[in-house]
């Protein structure tokens, strides 16, 4: 058993929220929290002992639960939400690749590369950011793409709450990617990645 798995947690509507441990999910679980559980059961966690049954509980806790509420972030499934932008999910969202030269780098080689540079106006923004290996960023310097005569190989995009959720995950398992990709937008860069078998990056 690996403890280390995440769990995905929904609303009650099935909307994704987050990635959480086992505790958390125990947790819910036991206050009775959990409206209904799906995908493969990942852990069996087993409690105290009966005193009057001398009988075990156990918890139960599936790859996905869906708990009751309302979430207190209810702006981040409107329209105009941007999720916060990160390296560790600009990185992930270029798939480790130099949006510049192409090549695939360890995130200690990479950076954000502002595609309209800040001293030029541009925004530190998901629609204006890029990963870059360091040495295509040293050589754009503060310069756009144009300026510095290369050529941008993919169109930045901000992701949508469900994209950045998967983002944010780590060993993906085939059930709850299965349920994050029926909330990707169907013209969505990251759906056609997974759907042609591309993996996502830890």
């Amino acid at each position: 058993m690996d403890l280390n798995q995440q769990v995905l947690r929904t609303d009650v509507a099935g909307m994704p929220l987050e990635w959480i441990g086992y505790q958390d999910a125990v947790r819910l679980i036991s206050l009775e929290q959990v409206s209904y559980s799906l995908g493969r059961a990942l852990y069996t966690i087993h409690g105290g002992i009966n005193a009057a049954s001398g009988v075990q509980s156990e918890i139960e806790v599936n790859a996905i639960i869906a708990s009751y509420g309302h979430h207190p972030h209810t702006h981040l499934f409107s329209d105009t939400y941007t999720p916060p932008l990160s390296n560790k999910a600009l990185f992930r969202r270029d798939q480790s690749l130099c949006l510049y030269c192409g090549e695939q780098f360890p995130n200690f080689m990479l950076s954000r590369d502002h595609v309209k540079p800040l001293s030029q106006g541009g925004a530190d923004t998901w629609g204006n950011v890029v990963t870059a290996c360091k040495r295509c960023n040293n050589h754009k310097a503060g310069r756009t793409p144009e300026q510095a005569c290369i050529e941008l190989l993919a169109i930045p995009f901000i992701p949508t709450h469900a994209e950045y959720v998967y983002l944010q995950g780590r060993s993906i398992l085939a059930d709850q990617m299965d349920f994050l990709l029926a909330h990707f937008p169907r013209n969505s860069v990251l759906r056609r990645r997974v759907e042609q078998g591309g993996q996502l990056l830890t």
